[in-house]
């Protein structure tokens, strides 16, 4: 392929290597680095084909990178080593089943494959590729040559999201050393709650090609591992999803983070208005029937302004220095997230945007409040999306700890008390969409990407952390999954070539920083 006149968008690397190392916060100019540490290197997609996920192999440093119609594995280097296609083929998003398990009406087109969920299954040596055609069935490729091992498409359970964007869908898996594994799938449905539960738990079995692959871990007539939104939903808010925006396990539990649009009465108003609130779910890793199915909303604020549309998060350690400011352990986990301005728009968000710390130990000791005060019989199960109308929440004695996994009554469960994030730093023009987070030296390291493709790094030692900003590339933003492992940070860009050539298409392009400090200095 021949190369593009315009390698100079990489050259952000060398701004980004910049005071990595400091032990102290970036308030003045730091010291140049050496050429090693300075170091980095590129792979370029072919032009349109589009970047969806990327994860690491964390044994072996291989990265494998999820795109439309293809899965590539690469080396540490950025090398290929070799490729898998996934599309495109002949689908309609209207055929469920899909053509491939029986014949549709619809007319069919040549469609992408776009890639929605990319996860590796350390346990078994293989990855798991979800796509958006046939209504979101997955394939498991073998780590080492991304082999088939299977493509279960046969049962509905096989379906996971029929929504045809990336970052529509989030797996996280649970790992049992005697047992097969679970997958929690959390997902937009789009208007079809009839074939796609919200979220749920599947079995992930050791055979690739067994039939229970994706089944729901428990399933009856009347209870199942899955919530779908109810139909009454969509008479009260037509367009009702929840949009999942980053996905996590932590202790005896899995969290989703997400969007959720809701009707509420502005002060002094009579009326209601559809605004977006951001909200965390949590569900016990043991819970089959998602009894355990709590929501709280979290948000941030700063000088009076709120920050309550979540653009990204990613789960972090709070490290010595940081945690010695928060009064919690250097072990315990932080979410690192980022907000824009106000509730209204999701889909245009506001440049406005905060970069926020929450303590997960406070989320959860405010979910435990509001079980303890649930099963007292104070309030209403507080959740309007799935229950429509306000259920009292019923009295019964029983000891409720940190580990409290629910009953068959008071759930699911709503919190309606906002938990508020701790504000690290703000930006006012430049609306920040996504960030990763690590330790180094005792020190919290945060990288953040924003709308115009500039990448900015903070560490942080509570809500007066410095920041430094580096000048990145002209066009889409960073990807929201930015990955790091041991000395390497990667993140892909999609960069548009108008100014090399005329047809205005877009190559994505993806950056590798080499020699980066990481958790395992």
């Amino acid at each position: 392929m021949k190369a593009m006149p315009w390698n100079w968008t990489c050259l952000l690397s060398h701004l980004l290597m910049v005071g990595m190392g400091s032990s102290t916060l970036l308030t003045r100019q730091p010291a140049p680095l050496s050429q090693k540490q300075r170091s980095f290197v590129t792979f370029r997609g072919e032009p349109a084909e589009g970047f969806n996920h990327l994860v690491v192999d964390e044994r072996t440093g291989h990265i494998y990178l999820g795109a439309v119609n293809r899965i590539y594995k690469l080396s540490s280097d950025l090398k290929v080593l070799v490729t898998h296609e996934t599309g495109p083929d002949e689908d309609n998003p209207k055929c469920y089943p899909p053509r491939i398990v029986q014949t549709c009406n619809e007319p069919l087109t040549t469609t992408n494959n776009v890639n929605k969920m990319l996860l590796i299954d350390y346990k078994e040596n293989r990855l798991i590729a979800c796509g958006s055609l046939y209504q979101g069935i997955c394939k498991l490729l073998r780590l080492e040559d991304l082999f088939k091992l299977g493509e279960p498409y046969h049962k509905k359970e096989h379906y996971l999201s029929g929504v045809n964007e990336s970052g529509s869908v989030f797996g996280v898996i649970v790992s049992y050393s005697n047992l097969d594994d679970k997958l929690f799938i959390a997902t937009a449905v789009d208007g079809k709650p009839e074939y796609f539960p919200t979220i749920s738990s599947r079995k992930l079995t050791k055979n690739s090609e067994a039939d229970g692959m994706f089944a729901y871990v428990f399933h009856d007539e009347f209870v199942a591992s899955m919530i779908k939104i109810p139909s009454d939903t969509f008479t009260i808010i037509p367009d009702f999803d929840i949009y999942y925006v980053y996905g996590f396990s932590s202790g005896n539990f899995v969290y989703f983070l997400t969007l959720q649009p809701e009707m509420v009465s502005p002060p002094g108003s009579t009326t209601k208005e559809q605004v977006y609130t951001s909200k965390l779910v949590r569900l016990c890793k043991e819970d089959t029937a998602f009894n355990s199915y709590v929501e709280v909303p979290i948000g941030c604020e700063r000088s009076g302004v709120e920050y309550r549309l979540l653009q990204a998060a990613y789960l972090s350690k709070a490290g010595a220095v940081l945690g010695r400011t928060l009064g919690v352990h250097p072990d315990d986990d932080l979410l690192f997230t980022v907000f824009s301005k106000g509730q209204k728009r999701k889909m245009k968000s506001l440049d406005e945007s905060a970069l926020c710390i929450f303590i997960l130990k406070q989320i959860n000791d405010r979910i435990k409040e509001r079980l303890q005060s649930c099963y007292r019989g104070e309030g209403t199960l507080d959740l309007a999306w799935l229950k429509v109308k306000d259920i009292p929440c019923s009295s019964a004695l029983l000891t409720i700890d940190d580990n409290f996994c629910g009953l068959d009554m008071n759930a699911p469960l709503g919190v309606s008390d906002m938990v508020r994030g701790i504000p690290v730093f703000t930006e006012d023009r430049d609306r920040m969409t996504s960030v990763i987070a690590y330790v180094y030296k005792n020190h919290s390291l945060a990288f953040v990407g924003t709308k115009s493709g500039k990448l900015k790094k903070t560490f942080s030692t509570g809500p007066q952390g410095g920041i430094t900003e580096w000048i990145g590339v002209e066009g889409d933003p960073p990807e929201a999954n930015i990955a790091s492992e041991e000395q390497m940070l990667c993140v892909y860009l999609r960069c548009s070539s108008h100014k090399a050539i005329s047809d205005q298409r877009v190559q994505p392009l993806l950056c590798c920083f080499l020699n980066v400090p990481g958790n395992s200095s």
